[in-house]
């Protein structure tokens, strides 16, 4: 899911929706009005879910994309190589999920992670 606002309200380390890509950003530039147009923002940011850089420029006044991005927990069932198999722990619903290099000795059959959820995809997010 996701809901629109204006450019202008984005702050540093909130989301944005770039390229159909719920974005984390790093940093905001925005420039002053000039003689034949409005005040523009440049919106540096970073993929959630594939950690690629991107950029957007545009007014202040434009709407654009927020996702909403939600941080539940699960209970690992199993584990299958690199994916494992959660269960939701408020709608006790089963899915696989691939399980980050970083963080596979901490993944465990029975324990509780964390995970975030945006616009259909998944990420295991041990904070």
């Amino acid at each position: 899911m996701k809901e629109q606002t204006e450019v202008g309200k984005l702050k540093e380390g909130r989301y944005v929706v770039i390229e159909d890509e719920p974005c984390k950003i790093l940093g905001i530039a925005t420039s002053k009005p000039g003689k034949h147009g409005a005040a523009k923002s440049r919106i540096d940011a970073v993929g959630i879910f594939d950690g690629v850089k991107r950029s957007i420029v545009q007014p202040v006044s434009a709407k654009t994309y927020v996702p909403i991005v939600e941080r539940k927990s699960g209970q690992v069932l199993s584990i299958s190589g690199t994916t494992a198999q959660l269960m939701d722990m408020k709608e006790y619903t089963n899915f696989e999920i691939p399980i980050p290099d970083d963080i596979a000795d901490k993944v465990e059959v029975g324990k509780e992670i964390g995970y975030i959820e945006s616009l259909g995809k998944r990420k295991i997010s041990i904070d």
